[in-house]
């Protein structure tokens, strides 16, 4: 019997051979893709993901499940004395233990100590990323983020020289903190926390006072600043869109992008064009060397070419990890569309992979470095092929500017569905048709940005060339996401993410055939055309005689009675109008006598455009207490712009609204004092009894054990059929509240993987141990209560 080495060592030279001089492969006819390739480096790279992010996870369960398929793994190599299974099991074994060594000296320094106590210390800071303002979200007010690094520490009675990763986190969203530049050392005081499990940070810096700056940037950042600042101010002129859109596509700056656009830009799959990815470099360099083989350039001049966009690229967006990677993505993309071909780009794809991920084990957690290496991997496998088989009835410039696009986004949609929850029906025609305009917005922007420094007609110019490029891709956007068909929701399941996989990898074999025939191209067209203007139906959904729909709006409220055929009164319209217009559109609603808004947090009142965009809307009712000021302004404004009355209801007023009965429980006018503003605000929620069909539904609104306490005292009938457990299911209830409705449901209303742990187990546990099911729309999406002669019956969409 050979000894077990041996093949490795035979296999290792080989590869070490095949890396430098790259991997032979059949030659093919002219116009053609490669018709083999080499993938062996596939399950290699593979297995240095799937350890680096097992064993960066800070959990037990990682450890055993690595261990498990290192021992799997070397078992299989020895039975099949296989060198790809050798150089697996290796690699396996290399990158897990990298990885462990790097986070066990992330999380045991003084830094990861102080945060695991929560001290409160000073701190030096090195500003390494773009400050981004949050806005206030229903009881959180504004903060300010940036990633930054540690320099020194003082805290406890100790000091130290450190260079270590943090988040800092600054209430409010003043000029202090979100005008910082990049490269900028400031120092500061705050209270150190952990940070989430596999981010990749010692700790989370939470301050609450303005930084001191100790030193500028260095001269070469702050000449990148100036460059910055002259592309935004080159498209100042332009549509309030058009000018955030520019920035976002050239330097991934996307502060100034509207929350309209970014969620037409999620339903239609073109997010990617905003983030710094290799994706988004690739379309950038397809484009220019594509024009520059247009006109004659081969060769030498078209390598430098690429390289110096990849330099201009690199200089503009910042030496950031996040900019690096995309680099090295968009390099390795590029290289397939070149001359390499298919095998030496999967080869390319693996080794940059595996040194990507030995320099920072933490980018396999990193969603920005997923979505990287499955569109470059997308783009070299498929784009150009397709770009050849287009360019027979195409112009090439046109032909590349679809196949790129349109191979990064099948890839991706998978991994995009099981973070969003939908799939991008219209993501495939919305990148076809947006592609041409990507990389002429791209160059334009660039040009632009350089332009800037000698001549601002100049820059403007160039600017305007720029918009109104962005223009053509923010209109595509626009029309996608308002197609009926646009988005399907694609819960976030292994079993989900699977078929789609297995449908996007069809498509994908099958597209070859569709583009080389122009009729069949068209017919594809004609029938997602037609996917798109259809709105797409759940079997099953929404269920016959539905009385209350918690709709699935994310961290918020949105619930829905039914008054009538087609009619419906909504309960809070959650934070987002897309989600809630689209659970209407669902249910067949066109009218809404009456809208209730318990209280003036962004989660419960953000949607309300929602509703008076498109539909005939009677009344709205609201809250006695106008805060948050700007929040209630804003509802007022909107109610006034289309003409619908605004009214205050008083405890004991009693309604009749089509077929929905409602009583008016509260706020009780006494309830003016609380813990904070948020609380106050909370209790002062508007809180119903209501009766649909014989049903009662208990709509509690955000109220808080203060509040409940206090509608318990007041000696009210609280027995309900239905409860809705108050704000969204935080862990702070009142058990006598939840006793006194005697519900036989509990329906919590809140986001997936929500920021606040909601619903909280331990109130889900209250709810149970009362008897009552539980449901929850971060679980189960939309929430249905139907009644018939069987009783109660709970349907959900998920």
């Amino acid at each position: 019997m050979r000894p077990v080495t041996e093949p490795a060592r035979r296999w290792s030279r080989e590869l070490a051979g095949r890396v430098v001089g790259g991997w032979r492969e059949r030659a093919a006819p002219a116009g053609d893709e490669v018709t083999r390739a080499d993938l062996r480096l596939v399950p290699v790279a593979l297995a240095a993901l799937a350890a680096t992010w097992l064993c960066t996870g800070g959990g037990r369960t990682g450890w055993w499940v690595f261990s498990l398929a290192t021992a799997a793994t070397f078992g299989v190599a020895l039975l099949r004395r296989s060198p790809v299974w050798w150089a697996t099991t290796l690699v396996l074994l290399a990158f897990g233990v990298t990885a462990a060594a790097h986070a066990y000296a992330l999380h045991h320094g003084p830094l990861a100590r102080l945060a695991a106590a929560q001290a409160v210390v000073g701190v030096e800071l090195e500003v390494r990323g773009d400050p981004r303002a949050h806005a206030a979200e229903g009881p959180r007010p504004a903060y300010v983020t940036l990633p930054a690094r540690v320099l020194s520490l003082e805290g406890r009675g100790g000091a130290w020289r450190l260079r270590s990763p943090v988040l800092v986190v600054a209430g409010g969203s003043g000029p202090a903190w979100s005008g910082l530049l990049v490269g900028s050392r400031v120092r500061v005081s705050g209270r150190l926390q952990p940070p989430q499990p596999g981010d990749g940070l010692v700790a989370v810096v939470r301050v609450a006072s303005d930084p001191v700056l100790v030193a500028e940037p260095a001269a070469g950042l702050r000449l990148v600043e100036r460059v910055r600042r002259g592309l935004r101010r080159a498209v100042q002129a332009r549509g309030e869109e058009a000018r955030a859109l520019v920035p976002a596509l050239v330097l991934g700056d996307t502060s100034a992008v509207t929350p309209r656009l970014t969620q037409d830009f999620q339903t239609t799959g073109l997010t990617h064009l905003t983030a710094v990815s290799g994706a988004n470099l690739t379309l950038l360099l397809a484009f220019v060397l594509s024009l520059a083989r247009w006109a004659g350039c081969r060769g030498r001049p078209l390598r430098v070419l690429g390289l110096l966009g990849v330099v201009a690229f690199v200089g503009l967006c910042r030496t950031e990890p996040s900019v690096l990677r995309a680099a090295a993505m968009g390099l390795v993309a590029l290289a397939a569309l070149g001359t390499g071909g298919r095998g030496a780009g999967v080869r390319q794809l693996c080794v940059a992979v595996l040194g990507l991920l030995l320099l920072d084990p933490y980018l396999s957690r990193s969603l920005g470095f997923q979505l990287s290496v499955l569109a470059s991997g997308g783009i070299i496998w498929w784009a150009r092929p397709w770009s050849r088989l287009l360019h027979r009835w195409l112009p090439l410039v046109v032909a590349e500017s679809v196949a790129v696009p349109l191979a990064a986004h099948l890839v991706t949609v998978p991994l995009v569905a099981s973070i969003s929850g939908q799939v991008s029906v219209s993501g495939l025609a919305a990148n076809a048709v947006a592609g041409p305009f990507v990389g002429p917005a791209t160059v334009l922007g660039f040009a632009a940005a350089g332009a800037s420094l000698a001549s601002p007609g100049l820059a403007a110019l160039l600017g305007f060339g720029a918009a109104w490029c962005a223009q053509a891709i923010i209109t595509v956007a626009h029309l996608g996401a308002a197609l009926p068909g646009s988005a399907w929701r694609a819960p976030p399941q292994p079993g989900v993410s699977a078929w789609l996989s297995l449908v996007c990898l069809a498509v994908g074999l099958a597209m070859r055939s569709v583009l080389a025939r122009p009729g069949l191209t068209l017919l594809l067209v004609t029938v997602m055309v037609g996917a798109l203007v259809i709105a797409p139906r759940q079997p099953g959904w929404p269920p016959a005689g539905w009385v209350l729909v918690a709709c699935d709006v994310g961290q918020g409220d949105g619930l829905l009675l039914a008054s009538g055929p087609r009619t419906a009164v909504v309960v809070d319209t959650g934070p987002d109008p897309a989600a809630l217009d689209r659970c209407l559109d669902q249910l067949g609603i066109r009218a809404v006598p009456l809208v209730v808004l318990t209280h003036f947090h962004a989660d419960h009142v953000d949607g309300l455009a929602a509703v008076l965009g498109s539909r005939a809307v009677g009344q709205i009712w609201v809250t006695g207490l106008a805060s948050p000021a700007y929040e209630a302004r804003a509802v007022q404004d909107l109610a006034d712009g289309r003409g619908v009355p605004v009214v205050r209801p008083a405890p004991g007023v009693v309604a009749a609204v089509g077929d929905v009965g409602l009583q008016v429980l509260g706020p009780l006018p006494h309830l003016t004092t609380g813990e904070d503003g948020s609380s106050v605000e909370n209790d002062a929620s508007v809180v119903m009894l209501a009766t649909v069909h014989g049903v009662r539904v208990l709509l509690t609104g955000d109220v808080e054990p203060p509040g409940q306490a206090a509608l318990l005292g007041a000696g009210l009938d609280l027995r309900a059929d239905v409860l809705k457990i108050p704000h969204h299911g935080s862990a702070r209830q009142d058990p006598a509240f939840f006793a006194a409705s005697h519900a036989q449901v509990a329906v919590a209303s809140a986001g997936l993987h929500n920021d606040y742990g909601h619903p909280a187990p331990r109130t889900m546990a209250l709810a149970r141990s009362l008897g009552m099911l539980t449901v929850a729309t971060s679980e189960h999406g939309s929430v249905a209560v139907t009644a018939g002669p069987g009783g109660l019956r709970v349907v959900t969409q998920r």
